[in-house]
């Protein structure tokens, strides 16, 4: 793997991450179909339907100029309107709840369709408006183009007044926050296929650290080329940090343990399969799913917003990411096909990462009896539902902590 295909990978992600994906590759198919319409409209057969049945026949030329005209000036229209009411809810969503809560919102892929189909509708008749020809014979309009023309904008006013109603109910808090729920249980499905926690022992050995070149966001690593790397150099590869973390220049990113040293020309090919950037990819990090929900609740407990129902239905999804972790684990040891370990990541284990989303909810809300409460139902059930125990001393703890924060809340009532 070079540095050019490692390049084409994050050009890729980032080309079909964009809002402008669907739609281009919808613009494109209308643009083929328009001239494979034309094509048919002036071949013989296109030609005979027209002669032969009057009623799919334009007879001049200026009636079809008015018709693709009037047409092209108001799906323009519907599209301005319908991206304008598109960043209006999604400004209205970043100030109300969080603006990583965007990316999830503007990758819905059927507002990308819905829009797609208006941008291929203009483009569809543009292409027709330059073709059609000033002449008395009939048979040269593109008429059976135009007609299609026609049923395309009946579809769009269809799919405007629907898009009117999805829009407005996808904008609704509980349904951004089940949606990055669901975003979250699938990325855990896919990357907790490990049947127990594996302990990694490092070799005695002394280990070679590697440090950043510059400060950036650790993002993961592409398995098959770094597992390639370490059988090239016979050595296995140790990160320090789990994905999402941030970086600074000089800061111990990996330990390479082996018999051999990597050479300075070395060490950058290793960076190359790992990768490097901003953003908070739900698909490729569960974590992020876990922390942005978490987000959530404290900016709705903020005393700007002050929406403790937002809050709750977080700490709901929030509680559920947490019953799939208490008895799924994520691989952390990658070994190559002689089944010797090549490559040992670092995760966030079950404690850490409770402390880390619920410590922050409790301190914002804990003068609030119904955020308390809700706190208390949720951890009550995750305990019930840690039946091996693993972690009973961590929910205990809270919920010590949740019954001596109400006991304190209900004296200051009195």
């Amino acid at each position: 793997m070079n540095k050019f295909s490692k390049y084409i990978r994050k050009t890729y992600n980032k080309i079909t991450d964009s809002i402008a994906f669907y739609p281009a590759i919808i613009a494109i198919g209308f643009l083929l179909l328009s001239w494979l319409m034309l094509e048919f409209d002036y071949s013989q057969t296109g030609k005979h339907l027209k002669s032969n049945f009057s009623w799919v026949r334009l007879k001049d030329a200026s009636t079809a100029l008015s018709i693709v005209s009037t047409i092209v000036g108001g799906i323009i229209s519907l599209t301005v309107f319908s991206f304008s009411m598109v960043m209006i809810l999604l400004n209205q969503a970043a100030s109300q709840m969080s603006n990583r809560m965007l990316s999830s919102m503007i990758g819905n892929r059927f507002q990308q369709t819905i829009l797609g189909f208006y941008i291929g509708t203009i483009v569809y008749a543009l292409f027709l408006l330059s073709s059609i020809r000033d002449i008395d014979s009939g048979v040269y309009v593109p008429a059976l183009s135009i007609y299609l023309l026609l049923l395309f904008t009946v579809g769009d006013i269809f799919l405007f007044i629907y898009f009117l109603h999805y829009v407005t109910q996808s904008v609704k808090y509980e349904t951004i926050i089940t949606r990055v729920h669901k975003k979250t249980l699938l990325t855990l499905n896919r990357v907790c296929n490990a049947e127990h926690p594996k302990v990694y022992t490092a070799p005695e050995i002394k280990g070679q650290t590697i440090s950043m070149f510059s400060s950036d966001y650790y993002q993961g690593f592409n398995e098959r080329e770094l597992i390639k790397f370490a059988c090239e150099h016979e050595g296995t590869i140790q990160f320090l940090h789990p994905a999402g973390a941030y970086l600074l220049k000089g800061s111990p990113l990996l330990v390479f343990y082996s018999t051999k040293q990597l050479a300075e020309k070395d060490i950058k090919k290793i960076f190359i399969p790992i990768d490097f950037y901003t953003g908070q990819p739900l698909e490729q990090n569960p974590y992020y799913g876990y922390h942005q929900l978490a987000e959530v609740a404290i900016k709705a407990l903020s005393p700007g917003i002050n929406d403790p129902e937002t809050a709750v239905l977080s700490i709901h999804a929030l509680t559920d990411l947490f019953l799939y972790r208490l008895n799924h684990y994520i691989k952390t040891v990658f070994r190559d096909k002689n089944d010797v370990p090549r490559i040992v990541s670092v995760e966030w284990d079950f404690e850490q990462l409770f402390g880390k989303c619920y410590n922050p909810i409790w301190y914002y809300g804990k003068d609030d009896l119904y955020i308390q409460n809700a706190l208390a139902h949720m951890i009550v059930q995750l305990k019930q539902a840690d039946t091996e125990e693993n972690h009973t001393a961590l929910f205990n703890n809270f919920l010590n902590k949740l019954k001596a924060q109400k006991a304190e809340n209900y004296q200051k009532l009195l």
